[in-house]
């Protein structure tokens, strides 16, 4: 059974990955290249496993978790400033001045749409090669394989939701704006959006198929390839942004209950004077974590780390285009093994000559600076923490206030080598809380601006010492609509497009 032959397999240069390159026109059209491997792509277990490859692959890509959808929603907020004498980088976003062709939004599009063209060209052909296959080893591993590409689209879409729709609203996801749903790669679809309520009906569904295709024994911390329990974990998280909250609660608890699984702890001490919070983030590896974009020297994505460093530039000074905002700095107590983890005191190359503590969450993986590459973290965009913040704020919003605390507790002990101070949430002072624990916890993870929008908030951000004018004093009303991203321009006037733009297209 494969396990991680993943990172064999991701440095084979096939042909298979010019799947949906994407077009000038659409992401949700086909290109020429398709042609070449239409007829012979899926004729063999080893044809499907190249396919699946390519999914992988196409979730490396810097406009998706090594880049524009971790990075962007967070430097829209209010977690980061910008730095006087700055590169320019991600500065139209930073001050609220974008358009529908700004390319950070369209790069978040083409790539999840590239990764859903993948995924539907699978689809699309797995019953009739299964049909074919007589071996039950290989007709379970093709199972498997067919799990991990449901997991793949159901994940896909749920970002495009989160980024380009409104938070859901129970009363009215029938009249919301949802997604173009695509479903096959072959077959003509309409080009226009589902409602919210349909477009997270298909989310559910690709999920549960996948919960129901991956086998529980392949779960896995650091698994660099879709599991069963990563499906869960996004199935949770699903359901939260959907105020299901018996069910975000019903999924995270068999996260939280799974043996395969731990958080990873300020108390455990790995060696050359890291913790298992340091080892986290300098080496990208922890039992908590659920998957990760798998990289290696010769196969990785963005640098996730450029725009908060930028070493590269004389290999002496740090010039980084944001730093983090004080309130921020400020949330993490005394002992918390996340500030150290995240944040160093360094001197920056600037004329203003900012000191101030700089972002190193995404310093770089220490095995690949090694080889002199530089910024680059593997993502982990599914992690043990977030569930039990999952299932902290789902407990509050059903009124069981004690239970919320308790899995505060536990992750807030986790973080401290001492087991740091307790928190209690209460009718009053929980939605507090739980904001505040997910920004020291989940900080320039990509949650922050949707977590702003479905909790209804708008911000304020106060300059500080040596940041630019531009942006730095600036405050958002809750309601405003730029909270959506809007559509990107050439998919509305794509040909035979039938896209609706969103109330921030008018921008």
């Amino acid at each position: 059974m494969r396990r991680y032959t993943y990172y064999i397999y991701m440095a084979k240069k096939t042909l298979f990955l010019l799947l949906c390159l994407l077009p000038l026109t659409s992401c949700l059209e086909k290109t020429p290249q398709d042609a070449i491997l239409e007829d012979e792509a899926m004729t063999s277990l080893s044809g499907a496993e190249q396919i699946v490859t390519g999914i992988y692959t196409a979730y490396m890509g810097s406009g998706l978790y090594s880049g524009s959808l971790t990075l962007t929603p967070d430097i829209q907020s209010d977690l980061v400033l910008a730095v006087e004498g700055n590169s320019g980088a991600d500065s139209q976003v930073y001050q609220w001045n974008f358009h529908s062709t700004e390319s950070r939004f369209e790069s978040v599009y083409a790539g999840l749409y590239t990764v859903i063209g993948r995924c539907n060209f699978y689809l699309d052909q797995v019953e009739a090669l299964r049909k074919k296959m007589t071996n039950d080893a290989d007709i379970k591993t093709l199972d498997i394989y067919t799990g991990e590409v449901y997991c793949a689209r159901g994940l896909a879409y749920s970002e495009l939701i989160k980024c380009f729709c409104e938070a859901y609203d129970t009363d009215k996801a029938e009249q919301q704006l949802g997604v173009v749903l695509r479903l096959s790669y072959f077959k003509e679809e309409p080009v226009t959006r589902a409602n919210l309520k349909d477009s997270y009906k298909q989310v559910i569904a690709d999920l549960e198929r996948a919960i129901e295709l991956l086998d529980e024994e392949l779960d896995e911390y650091d698994a660099a390839f879709f599991t069963r329990a990563a499906a869960q974990a996004v199935r949770a998280r699903v359901a939260l942004f959907m105020k299901d909250w018996s069910t975000a609660i019903s999924y995270a608890t068999e996260l939280i209950k799974n043996e395969a699984f731990l958080l990873s702890s300020a108390a455990y001490n790995v060696g050359d004077g890291m913790n298992e919070i340091d080892y986290l983030w300098a080496y990208d590896s922890g039992y908590e974590v659920i998957w990760r974009v798998g990289y290696t020297a010769t196969s990785y994505g963005g640098a996730l780390g450029q725009n908060f460093l930028n070493f590269t530039t004389d290999f002496v000074n740090y010039y980084p285009d944001f730093v983090p905002a004080q309130w921020v700095l400020n949330l993490y107590g005394s002992g918390d093994a996340r500030y150290n983890a995240y944040f160093a005191n360094l001197q920056t190359g600037y004329p203003h000559q900012l000191s101030w503590p700089l972002l190193i969450k995404y310093y770089g993986n220490q095995s690949l600076i090694s080889y002199n590459i530089f910024h680059v973290n593997m993502p982990k965009p599914i992690r043990l923490a977030e569930q039990y913040l999952i299932r902290a704020e789902a407990y509050c919003n059903q009124g069981e206030y004690s239970k919320a605390s308790a899995d505060l507790n536990t992750l807030r002990a986790s973080r401290y080598a001492t087991g740091g101070s307790t928190v209690t949430v209460g009718a009053d002072n929980w939605l507090d809380v739980i904001e505040q624990e997910r920004v020291r916890e989940l900080y320039m993870e990509g949650f922050r601006l949707n977590d702003l929008k479905r909790w209804g908030k708008g911000f304020e951000r106060t300059p500080q010492a040596s940041v630019q004018q531009e942006g730095s004093k600036l405050k958002i009303d809750a309601k405003d609509p730029r909270f959506v991203w809007p559509i990107p321009k050439h998919e509305i006037e794509a040909p035979g497009s039938q896209v609706q733009p969103n109330e921030s297209n008018k921008y």
